[in-house]
C-alpha cells in the first residue's frame, strides 16, 4: 500500500512537470461565450496568439492574468469606427474594443488604406470599399471631409460616372475590402438606379452593403421607412447582404416602425441587420447635405439643438450659417431615449460607436460606447442581458463580416479579449469631456498582447492586424 500511495505522488508530480504551460493564462475568469453560451468560471490558456485551452482545473503558463470576479469576454467588434487613427485606436481599446472596422463610408482605394497602416497597429483595423468616396472623387468634389459638399452631394452622375464608381468598386473588392459602404443620404442626388447598381457589385461578391439611408425621421414621403424600404428593395433585388447603420439617428422618432420592417424582412427569409449606439445624440459634418434646406422639419429640433464642437457652443441661426460656411463637425440632440432602448433590447440590432474624436474633440461614443452598453444598458437599465449585451459587440458583428475566429471564446478562436469588472464598468465620457476612460475595463488583450493591463494603457503595444477579405 505504501509503495502504490508512493507511486501515485511520483505519477502526480511527473504530470505537473509535464503538464502543458501556455505563453499566456487567464485565471479564474468569468469567461463569458455568446457562441455556446458559456458563463462559468474557466481558466483560458492561451499559445500563439489564439486560444489553446479553457479550462475547469488550473492551468499553467508563462505569465498570468488573474481574473478572479471579472469577466472575461471576447474583444469587442466595432463595425462603424471612423477614429482610424492612434489616437482614436487609445481610446478605442480603453473602451474593450480589439477590432475597430470603418464600414459605413469606407474608403476610395483599399490597397492605399491598407498599406498607409502597415505593419501594425495597437488594435485591429479593416475597411470597406465606399461609394461616397468614389463618387467624390470621380466626380471631384472639394469636400476634403468625410462627405461631399459639392457636385458629389448635388449633382446627378452621369452613365459614364456611374460605370466608373462601379469599375472603383469592383477594384476596392477584389483587393479585399470587407464590403461596399454607403451614406446615401450625403449624395442625395444619387438616383436610386446609381445606388442598385452599386448594390449589384456587392451582390456579385456576396458581401455586405454597409448603408447610412437616403432620409430621417418620419415626414412623408421622404422619411426614414421609404429610404429602408429603398435599400432593403435593392438587397433583394441584388442578393447583397444588408446592414442599416445607426437605425435610431435615421429613425428617430420612427425608429420602432424601422425595426420592425427589418424584422420582418428577416422572417421572410433577407439577409438584414442594424446597429445602434448607445446615446441620445448624433455626429456629422455641418456642411454636408443633411443640413441641406428644410432639416429644422426632418430633424424635428432647431438651431439650439445643434453644438458646435470645438466650442461646445449651441448654435443660432447666424453661428449656423457662420460655421456651414467653414465647415465642421456638430452633435444633434434630436434622438428619443425610447428609440435607442429599442434598438439596444432588440435582438438583431448590434453594437457600434460610429465614433470619431480629432485632437481630443469630438462625441463620447467614441471612447465610451462599449462600456456604457454594459453598464449603463445591461446593468442600470436592465434593458438587456450581460449576455445579450457581450453578443451584440462580439458574435453578432464577428459573424455579419464572416470572421469565423473573433466574437467567441473557443479553443482555436483569436485570444482577442475584454476583461472586466461587470458590477462596476460604466463609460466616463461626457459632450463636455468626451475622451474621459472608461471605469471597470481592466485587460483588453489583441491576439493575446494586453493592450490594456491593469486598465493603464500598455507603451508600445502593436499587435493589432488588418482584417481583410480573401479574394
Amino acid at each position: 500500500m505504501e509503495s502504490r500511495l508512493r507511486f501515485v505522488i511520483l505519477w502526480l508530480a511527473l504530470g505537473t512537470c509535464f503538464a502543458q504551460s501556455y505563453d499566456v493564462v487567464v485565471r479564474n475568469g468569468r469567461v463569458l461565450d455568446p457562441e455556446s453560451g458559456l458563463d462559468a468560471v474557466r481558466d483560458v490558456g492561451i499559445t500563439g496568439g489564439r486560444i489553446a485551452a479553457l479550462s475547469a482545473t488550473p492551468l499553467k503558463g508563462k505569465s498570468t492574468i488573474d481574473a478572479t470576479g471579472l469577466a472575461v469576454a471576447p474583444g469587442f467588434i466595432d463595425l462603424h469606427a471612423h477614429g482610424q487613427d492612434t489616437e482614436n485606436h487609445r481610446y478605442q481599446a480603453m473602451d474593450g474594443v480589439t477590432t475597430a472596422l470603418e464600414l459605413e463610408i469606407g474608403t476610395a482605394d483599399v490597397e492605399a488604406w491598407y498599406a498607409g497602416r502597415a505593419p501594425g497597429q495597437l488594435i485591429n483595423y479593416g475597411v470597406t470599399v465606399g461609394h461616397v468616396p468614389n463618387r467624390m472623387q470621380v466626380m471631384k468634389d472639394p469636400n476634403r471631409g468625410l462627405v461631399p459638399s459639392g457636385d458629389a452631394a448635388n449633382r446627378a452622375a452621369t452613365g459614364e460616372e456611374i460605370d466608373a464608381i462601379k469599375a472603383r468598386i469592383d477594384k476596392g473588392l477584389k483587393a479585399g475590402a470587407l464590403g461596399v459602404g454607403f451614406g446615401v443620404q450625403y449624395t442625395p442626388a444619387a438616383s436610386r438606379w446609381e445606388i442598385l447598381e452599386m448594390f449589384r457589385i456587392a451582390g456579385r461578391y456576396r458581401v455586405p452593403a454597409f448603408v447610412h439611408i437616403r432620409h430621417m425621421g418620419d415626414r412623408e414621403p421622404a422619411n426614414a421607412l421609404n429610404a429602408l424600404e429603398e435599400v432593403i428593395a435593392a438587397s433583394a433585388i441584388s442578393g447583397a447582404p444588408l446592414h442599416v447603420v445607426h437605425v435610431t439617428s435615421s429613425g428617430l422618432k420612427q425608429t420602432p416602425q424601422l425595426l420592425q420592417t427589418i424584422g420582418e424582412a428577416r422572417a421572410s427569409g433577407m439577409d438584414v441587420t442594424t446597429e445602434c449606439y448607445p446615446y441620445n445624440a448624433a455626429m456629422t459634418e455641418l456642411q454636408s447635405a443633411i443640413f441641406a434646406e428644410g432639416w429644422q422639419q426632418v430633424l424635428g429640433v432647431g438651431y439650439g439643438a445643434i453644438e458646435w464642437i470645438l466650442t461646445g457652443e449651441r448654435l443660432t441661426a447666424e453661428t449656423f450659417a457662420n460655421y456651414r460656411k467653414a465647415g465642421g463637425m456638430v452633435i444633434m440632440h434630436m434622438i428619443p431615449d425610447s428609440a435607442v432602448t429599442a434598438a439596444m433590447a432588440s435582438p438583431f440590432a448590434m453594437v457600434a460607436s460610429d465614433g470619431v474624436i480629432e485632437n481630443g474633440k469630438g462625441h463620447p461614443r467614441g471612447a465610451g460606447t462599449f462600456t456604457r452598453a454594459l453598464g449603463y444598458y445591461a446593468r442600470q437599465t436592465g434593458a438587456l442581458s450581460l449576455m445579450e449585451a457581450v453578443r451584440k459587440m462580439t458574435l453578432m458583428p464577428a459573424d455579419r463580416v464572416k470572421l469565423s475566429g473573433k466574437g467567441r471564446i473557443r479553443v482555436g478562436a483569436d485570444a482577442d479579449l475584454a476583461i472586466f469588472d461587470p458590477a462596476r464598468v460604466i463609460d466616463r465620457a461626457t459632450f463636455r469631456e468626451p475622451t474621459l476612460p472608461p471605469a471597470g475595463m481592466r485587460y483588453v488583450l489583441v491576439g493575446g498582447v494586453a493592450v490594456v493591463s491593469g486598465g493603464t494603457l500598455v507603451d508600445g503595444a502593436r499587435p493589432g492586424r488588418a482584417v481583410r477579405r480573401a479574394p
